[in-house]
């Protein structure tokens, strides 16, 4: 069973790698939903049915076989290295995923709301939302490549200032957007 442990990781990894990239676009997706609503007729009626194909397609064929691919391959890696469970690094690491996981049916809740017809957000509050899984990913990646080497302050601290820059570079873009659109007018 050793022998195949570099094969599961690897699998696991892309897996990670394609989750990751759903849960990216469909926020994205959410955002020109939203927008798609305060459009015109007609407009707000074809663009919010091909939003919505989109939208299905992405988190029914790619995201959510990812998350359960993700996970299952993660749950084999640590049965192969139940030793790992006794790191520091590897329960932080667990409570980030446990995290995504949450944000991952948030997303799922968002998406049958929008199918449906409901908006229950802006598209700024998609925005920012869809920082969470960049700052999961900082955390969890140099979690796993730095392990034990990490200072824990260091890397905590390290987190915090990289969702304060994402949280300044978000108002500089709504300032910007909000000057664009003023300016069209």
């Amino acid at each position: 069973m050793e022998q195949y442990y570099p094969y599961i990781k690897s699998l696991h990894l892309i897996f990670i790698i394609t989750w990751f990239a759903g849960l990216f676009y469909i926020v994205r997706l959410f955002v020109y939903q939203i927008e798609a609503t305060q459009k015109p007729s007609p407009d707000r009626e074809i663009l919010g049915d091909q939003l919505k194909i989109m939208a299905s397609r992405l988190w029914n064929i790619i995201t959510w076989p990812s998350m359960i691919l993700a996970v299952f391959f993660g749950i084999w890696l640590i049965y192969m290295r139940l030793f790992f469970l006794s790191d520091a690094w590897m329960q932080v690491k667990l409570a980030f995923v446990v995290i995504l996981l949450i944000y991952h049916f948030k997303c799922h809740q968002i998406f049958k709301q929008l199918q449906n017809g409901v908006v229950k957000h802006s598209s700024n509050y998609m925005r920012l939302f869809n920082e969470v899984p960049t700052i999961i990913l900082f955390a969890v990646v140099f979690l796993v490549i730095l392990k034990d080497g990490t200072n824990w302050i260091y890397g905590t601290v390290g987190i915090i200032v990289f969702a304060i820059l994402l949280m300044i570079g978000y108002k500089i873009y709504k300032r910007i957007r909000e000057r664009k659109n003023n300016s069209e007018f």
